[in-house]
């Protein structure tokens, strides 16, 4: 009989997680509120929303550069460079506030706080599997996803509220607050966890990461299932468009709201799951998170329309499944790096999906993207769910129980 899945309170009993909880939801509401501020910056300046706009996406490009500084997550303690990050933002986002700063060197300083993300996230994901079983992992990773989602959905409201309550410098200083108040957490609430073998990382980059993924069938499959988010990705991208074509602005907020509460109801339903279970479905969940968008193309409602980007979110909540394997696949010593690959290629297959999408919705419907798009989806997450079935198949011998990375447990021995 499979071992029942572990619960939330079980993993928010290990205090090093409470304090990795905490600073990613103070993270995750810093850099909301901090791209909040600068779009009402650059608009209160310029009077020009195409400005205020192209602010706000500045604010995304960052995120795939970060993904190569992960390997210093593997040459420093994880902690050290989550706290260095934490402090460097607190400093730069107090410098946005200083009145009269011009809008380049604003937008210059918010480009490096989002540049410090990618570090910071490196050295997170990589610390959780030092902090818990494989069991209570995947539990861990539904809720930093689930905080995510929820902090998107709640933070567009709550940073336009504190940006018009406070103004813009007083926005910023509350920020900056933010990030000096998890470093101060972080530095104090968790142990130090140095690399196992820091002399190996003294040049730590990105192509050597990605020379760690591709020697290893196993991460390499879950970097491509990983990367299928390009497809799904794409309502996302096209919700203006989308709510345009049904006929009313109403309908956008329930365009966005749709998928990250359906990520939200995933990892609930997912976390309950034995882990040997989830690693077999991820290939079919990989796959249905597209099929279900399908039919956008021909549903006529909104209601129709959100019911299906919804319960895309919930499939769509297999990433926790994905990061946990992924982080249980990768040598401990090189996790960072290879954590960092991740983050680069996942929001290049994001960024990638959402331009090719915007210029196909030139010349046809935008609700028939996203069909295309999730037929494309499909096809490559099939490809890679047929992938990762038989890398796990081939782990595992007929009657040998499942270790905590999907593989063989060797009688007498214990995942870690």
């Amino acid at each position: 009989m499979p071992a029942r899945a572990a619960s939330f309170r079980s993993v928010f009993a290990v205090a090093g997680f409470r304090r990795i909880w905490l600073a990613h939801l103070l993270s995750v509401a810093g850099d909301q509120l901090a791209r909040v501020a600068l779009t009402v910056l650059v608009f209160d300046r310029t009077s020009s929303a195409g400005w205020a706009s192209a602010a706000y996406a500045l604010t995304f490009v960052p995120d795939l550069l970060g993904g190569a500084l992960g390997g210093v997550a593997d040459r420093f303690s994880r902690r050290t460079v989550m706290v260095v990050t934490d402090v460097g933002r607190a400093v730069l986002i107090a410098l946005m506030a200083v009145p009269g700063l011009p809008l380049p060197a604003a937008a210059a300083l918010l480009f490096l706080v989002q540049l410090m993300a990618g570090p910071f996230q490196a050295a997170r994901q990589a610390m959780l599997p030092d902090l818990l079983d494989p069991d209570r992992l995947v539990v861990g990773q539904a809720v930093i996803s689930s905080t995510y989602q929820a902090g998107l959905v709640v933070g567009f409201g709550a940073g336009a509220a504190v940006v018009t309550g406070l103004g813009v410098p007083g926005a910023l200083l509350l920020d900056a607050g933010t990030f000096a108040l998890s470093a101060l957490m972080l530095r104090f609430g968790l142990e130090r966890y140095p690399p196992s073998a820091p002399g190996r990382h003294k040049r730590p980059s990105l192509i050597a990461g990605c020379r760690l993924v591709a020697r290893d069938r196993k991460l390499r499959w879950l970097l491509l299932i990983a990367c299928c988010c390009g497809f799904y990705v794409v309502p996302e991208g096209l919700a203006v468009p989308v709510a345009a074509e049904l006929g009313g602005a109403g309908a956008l907020p329930w365009l966005l709201a749709a998928n990250p509460v359906g990520s939200v109801l995933g990892g609930i339903l997912l976390s309950r799951i034995p882990r040997e279970r989830q690693v077999r479905v991820l290939g079919a969940l990989t796959v249905a998170s597209s099929l279900v968008l399908i039919p956008t193309g021909w549903a006529n409602g909104l209601v129709t329309i959100v019911v299906l980007w919804t319960i895309s979110g919930v499939f769509s909540a297999h990433d926790m499944i994905t990061q946990t394997q992924y982080s249980l696949a990768a040598p401990s010593a090189h996790r960072g790096q290879v954590i960092g690959v991740a983050i680069a290629a996942l929001r290049a297959a994001q960024a990638a999906g959402i331009a090719a999408a915007g210029l196909l919705a030139q010349v046809v419907a935008p609700t028939t993207v996203v069909a295309v798009a999730a037929g494309a989806g499909v096809m490559v997450a099939g490809a890679a769910g047929v992938g990762w079935s038989r890398t796990v198949s081939s782990r595992r011998g007929p009657g040998d129980p499942v270790g905590p990375d999907g593989g063989t447990t060797p009688v007498g021995e214990h995942g870690s």
